[in-house]
């Protein structure tokens, strides 16, 4: 399998795994939202990693675009674009760590999590522009948000690549650390936040993504919804009583269905 879901101490790793550069041809996409779906739905996975080894990919596999007419990639973009919303959409915490090159629909995966951890040699970029295209797979909309729209034209008009400390600059990369830690840091912060209250882990995400889709005014609806709901859980009960009876950062919160809230 080019791209599976391994599960260990409640964080889900989905491995991009197709050398030598992890190219997502239709098979590996369709694989890849498999492994995401699968991540969503299982109660025993409460973060995940996403992880490509020495190269987090580079994109399609243009040697079978190449072949594409328009007719074909009508039909198949959905689907290609479905295999990063998939990502997008886990209802926990993603964080990617990213070695090596993280280009084209790499560079689009990788801006499918929550938080991104990348190696001081890793290069991001879109340069689909560098073969007559453009970004197909969420990449002119999440970088957009992600960066602001100038700096994202001015990378995707370009089709240049960045190293991760620029990258961190303008707040593609959250951290920025040695590569023979990338692995390490990105699952030191996925089993950070399996072990936190994952229904409130799940309204916060639900929260941000929803709100930055909509104004300021249906966001605070958004806001106010969740966080009530929230009083009918019990890890808010877990929480609190924590706080009260031990001090801050103390509580132990339990696993819970997808469906809990």
């Amino acid at each position: 399998m080019t791209v599976h879901l391994e599960v260990s101490d409640s964080v889900g790793v989905i491995r991009v795994a197709r050398p030598p550069m992890n190219a997502l041809d239709t098979a590996a996409q369709d694989a890849l939202r498999t492994a995401a779906e699968e991540a969503a739905c299982r109660s025993d996975v409460r973060a995940v990693v996403l992880w490509g080894g020495e190269t987090f990919g580079i994109g399609a596999d243009i040697a079978e675009m190449r072949a594409m007419g328009y007719e074909d990639m009508a039909v198949r973009v959905r689907a290609f674009q479905d295999a990063f919303t998939s990502v997008s959409r886990i209802p926990k915490p993603v964080v990617a760590g990213v070695a090596g090159y993280a280009l084209g629909g790499g560079c689009e995966l990788a801006l499918c999590a929550d938080i991104r951890i990348a190696a001081e040699d890793a290069r991001f970029g879109l340069p689909e522009i560098l073969l007559g295209l453009m970004p197909g797979g969420g990449g002119t909309q999440l970088l957009a948000r992600l960066i602001g729209p100038s700096r994202a034209k001015e990378l995707i008009f370009t089709g240049r690549t960045v190293q991760a400390p620029e990258a961190h600059a303008f707040g593609l990369v959250d951290h920025v650390v040695p590569a023979d830690r990338v692995y390490a840091e990105a699952h030191a912060w996925a089993a950070q936040m399996a072990r936190g209250p994952q229904l409130a882990l799940r309204a916060a995400k639900e929260a941000i993504d929803a709100g930055l889709k909509t104004s300021l005014e249906a966001g605070l609806a958004i806001e106010r919804a969740l966080f009530a709901g929230l009083f009918a859980t019990e890890d808010r009960e877990t929480g609190m009583r924590s706080f009260i009876e031990q001090g801050p950062g103390r509580a132990r919160f339990g696993p819970h269905s997808p469906t809990d809230l």
